[in-house]
């Protein structure tokens, strides 16, 4: 629950703190004292946009600390432990905003983004304001507080994931519709090409082994040659070759360097030489046995690499890269042909997915009815205690099973009233007079609060347009909340204020040209003074303030 509240520099305050009971606390005040001004701080805090006029005058920053006691909500200690913000028993949300409108937002110490703090917020503090039976005429707001009222979030994210799962495949569907004239053309295209390529049959690393065999085709003759005239000269000839040469030298050397030793290592490398000119003779011999002079593989060369040069100006790549070229375009037509069996299968997908979005749909409809028969009867026992004592309420539910889908699954809701006797129901906002109105919105603003886990419930002038007896009724609706849950409620009503187990007082002060609003917690003799001026205005009489004690003591 909500136990302290500090403010700095905030509009029309300059330094607050206020510290908050269980309960329910009513806060009063004066017409433009600023009563609101601890929500809307707190609404900062708990991350509402802000701004720099926010600031007060004459200073750099407005800062907003909120205090919370989790020793008893498990939830958010998980959240905050999941988040790394520290699992103590308090949970602490700073807002500071500075004058040129920068913001900044903490969680126990720790800066987060605004989002972050969004989120531990709604685990906290539910905030009711005084324009929500405007709301209240809205279908998407109906039905939002029908959904909260039966508490099925796992099959409202269950529908809401279906419907995007569904919505994926469509888009994905569709995007692939609308590309098929453009691929088909570039089908037949492709298909062309593939199979031209595909009767050429080009491998990898093809060409450049063609031209290597053609050079050695072509040159056949100058080769077989000149290796036959070199290998004569060398080792061959029956006379003068290069091996009997070196030979010869090798042998007399030897027998030189029997006079003088320093001859044999010139005696060792010729003998070396010449063994190394024998050995490449015979490789050079094994060469011009094994060199083919081929005119036909020649031509069948010639007429391959002429192939694969037209074909690699058709394709306008380098004769080299005509293979994988090949398996490129080879690897396109596959695709496209794989995306026409794609949208065969998407078509399936779809029809599937719709039909799972269905029944998740089908389940959350059952769920509303289920929930809308317990809420009918409680609003229209809530409206005749308010005053409207032949008034009855239904939330009507149509399910559409065949319309389009909806991220809030099939159901369209729509709340009907009537409030006299003998009337038809009719839809809410063409029948509710503004006070009725606004006496049905905080029927189901009370009674969706004790469906809430929610630890601390703000009721800021809920119960503008109400009076009389109907505030009578308001006050035991808000008291009996306030009996299990922190219930802060902002109010102009007497009977109201009299029933919070505390009250605090707003006023505003003006000193050296500037005003400055203040609040403090109210005693027993101060209740009564100020419940009096609810009743009778600025003239309070020993009239106006037994009223007020009687309505403190019932």
């Amino acid at each position: 629950m909500l136990c302290h509240l500090q403010i700095r520099s905030l509009a029309i305050v300059k330094s607050l703190e206020i510290e908050w009971s269980p309960g329910m606390t009513a806060i009063t005040g004066e017409t433009g004292a600023g009563k609101s001004i601890a929500i809307d701080a707190l609404s900062l805090a708990l991350g509402e946009r802000g701004e720099a006029a926010m600031v007060r005058p004459g200073n750099d920053k407005a800062e907003v600390i909120a205090t919370f006691d989790i020793s008893n909500l498990p939830n958010v200690s998980k959240w905050l432990a999941n988040n790394d913000l520290s699992d103590e028993s308090d949970c602490i949300l700073r807002r500071v905003i500075s004058k040129e409108g920068r913001s900044r937002a903490y969680i126990n110490g720790s800066q987060v983004p605004l989002q972050q703090v969004k989120q531990v917020a709604e685990l906290l503090v539910s905030i009711h304001g005084q324009h929500a039976h405007q709301l209240l005429a809205k279908s998407e707001y109906q039905q939002q507080l029908l959904d909260q009222y039966a508490g099925h979030d796992n099959l409202l994210v269950a529908v809401k994931k279906q419907y995007h799962h569904c919505k994926s495949i469509e888009k994905e569907y569709q995007t692939l519709l609308k590309q098929q004239s453009e691929r088909d053309s570039q089908k037949q295209l492709l298909e062309y090409q593939v199979s031209e390529l595909n009767e050429f049959s080009l491998q990898t690393g093809e060409f450049e082994q063609i031209e290597e065999e053609h050079k050695r085709l072509s040159h056949g003759h100058e080769l077989l040659s000149q290796s036959q005239q070199y290998l004569d000269a060398l080792f061959d000839s029956d006379q003068h070759t290069a091996y009997s040469i070196v030979n010869d030298a090798a042998h007399n050397f030897a027998q030189l360097a029997q006079i003088d030793e320093k001859l044999q290592p010139m005696a060792d490398l010729l003998f070396e030489a010449s063994i190394q000119i024998e050995e490449a003779s015979g490789d050079i011999r094994d060469y011009c046995q094994s060199v083919e002079l081929d005119p036909a593989r020649l031509v069948e060369v010639e007429e391959r690499m002429a192939k694969t040069l037209t074909l690699s100006r058709k394709h306008m790549v380098a004769p080299a890269a005509l293979a994988e070229h090949h398996a490129q375009l080879a690897q396109t037509l596959s695709d496209l042909n794989s995306d026409e069996t794609r949208l065969e299968t998407l078509e399936e997908d779809i029809q599937t997915a719709k039909e799972n979005y269905l029944k998740h749909a089908l389940k959350l409809s059952k769920s509303r009815d289920k929930s809308a028969v317990k809420l009918n009867k409680l609003i229209t026992q809530s409206m005749r205690s308010l005053n409207m004592p032949d008034g009855v309420f239904k939330a009507q539910i149509a399910s559409d099973q065949d319309g389009l889908l909806s991220i809030g699954g099939i159901d369209k809701i729509e709340f009907l009233v009537t409030a006299n006797p003998g009337q038809p129901l009719q839809p809410l906002n063409k029948v509710a007079s503004g006070g009725e109105l606004a006496r049905i919105s905080l029927a189901i603003q009370v009674i969706i609060a004790h469906t809430t886990t929610t630890p601390t419930l703000i009721f800021d002038e809920v119960d503008v347009g109400i009076s009389g007896p109907t505030a009578a009724s308001v006050a035991l609706l808000l008291r009996s909340l306030g009996e299990s849950t922190q219930v802060i409620c902002v109010t102009h009503l007497p009977q109201v204020a009299s029933k919070g187990h505390q009250q605090l007082f707003v006023e505003k002060s003006t000193s050296n040209k500037q005003t400055q609003t203040s609040i403090r917690q109210l005693n027993e003799d101060d209740r009564i003074d100020e419940i009096a001026r609810l009743l009778g205005g600025s003239n309070i009489t020993a009239t106006t303030k037994a009223n007020a004690s009687e309505l403190l003591l019932n």
